[in-house]
């Protein structure tokens, strides 16, 4: 199981960025999948969650309104969209997968991850 992140960057207060998370060794649509964060000196904070063949999505306060997370079964790819980035947005950004049917919120419920990907807000 191999997940790799890309698409973080350097981007204005205000802006966009599309997250990717290429899989292999397994389906997407038979894990259940999960963006997270981690800020310098903070643990790791889920954004967006989505659960197996993508019945069930969701999002905490963090991702709310600004966030949204997709697949391509096609592409075996996780997305995630977001919108209207702030300073406070800044951080690693990880995606995430469990064997799991139904969302699953805590990073320590996750046994496999990507490297992560830098996402740089500045004001």
């Amino acid at each position: 199981v191999q997940l790799v992140e890309s698409g973080g960057g350097l981007v204005q207060s205000g802006g966009s960025l599309r997250l990717s998370c290429l899989a292999s060794g397994f389906r997407v649509d038979d894990y259940a999948i999960g963006w997270f964060r981690q800020k310098p000196g903070k643990e790791r904070e889920g954004v967006a969650y989505m659960s197996k063949y993508d019945d069930e999505i969701w999002y905490p306060d963090s991702g709310k309104g600004r966030f949204t997370i997709s697949s391509d079964r096609a592409k075996n790819s996780v997305y995630l969209q977001m919108n209207d980035l702030q300073p406070e947005d800044t951080a690693v950004y990880y995606c995430a997968a469990v064997r799991s049917v139904s969302i699953l919120t805590r990073a320590s419920d996750y046994p496999y991850w990507g490297q992560g990907t830098q996402v740089t807000v500045f004001s």
